[in-house]
């Protein structure tokens, strides 16, 4: 009887170990699928930049490529299984927006500073769109996964990548205004991009602090 009794407390540790690494693997197949998005949309951006050199563009270039790299924190923290990793996870991710954010703000002003013309508007335009569906398949990814897992860092990250989706309209519309013969409007919107970015770092910070462990 004794036996029988130790058995099934023997298979419920099991059961939380497998629920332990089932959400860890869930939340690595997660920020795997996110980063191969975003990075193959960054990749793409980049070889457009080169050949426009728009601000806007390189804005929006910057944060995907370091909302991107935001996945190696995360995928850290969750193979490690640790709460308090997946929090020093979320932090890394708001500061990744926020360098991002700093990036493209001294960017856009040297641009203002010392204008240069914005040339292959058209690549540019289809560049901001690729960036807006990279970004809105990468938030519904995380998103998912985030809420699936109670996972504040990954909910955050999702906020942040459908937030980035609407900045990469932005590129579009710089491109518009290049078009019609506005190119200032180009490191106009660049700053614009930065103060949202901005507002972005605001409120993931919010989100982490949120969901932060109790010590």
């Amino acid at each position: 009887m004794s036996a029988g009794h130790s058995h099934p407390a023997h298979g419920h540790s099991h059961g939380l170990v497998h629920g332990s690494i089932r959400r860890s693997r869930a939340g690595l197949r997660a920020v795997g699928l996110a980063l191969a998005v975003l990075g193959l949309t960054a990749l793409a951006q980049v070889g457009v930049f080169a050949a426009s050199g728009s601000v806007s563009l390189l804005a929006d270039l910057v944060h995907n490529a370091g909302d991107a790299a935001t996945a190696i924190p995360l995928g850290i923290a969750f193979a490690m299984r640790d709460p308090r990793a997946e929090r020093w996870a979320g932090l890394a991710v708001v500061l990744a927006i926020f360098v991002s954010a700093c990036v493209a703000g001294y960017v856009a002003i040297d641009r203002l500073v010392d204008p240069e013309d914005v040339a292959a508007p058209g690549a540019v335009v289809l560049a901001g769109l690729l960036g807006f569906a990279g970004n809105w398949v990468a938030a519904g990814i995380r998103g998912r996964a985030g809420h699936r897992l109670d996972s504040p860092a990954l909910v955050a990250d999702a906020a942040h990548a459908r937030a980035d989706a609407y900045v990469s309209l932005a590129v579009v519309a710089s491109a518009i205004a290049v078009v019609i013969g506005l190119q200032i409007a180009d490191p106009i919107i660049g700053l614009f991009i930065t103060l949202v970015i901005l507002r972005i770092t605001g409120q993931s910070w919010k989100e982490v602090r949120r969901g932060s462990p109790e010590q």
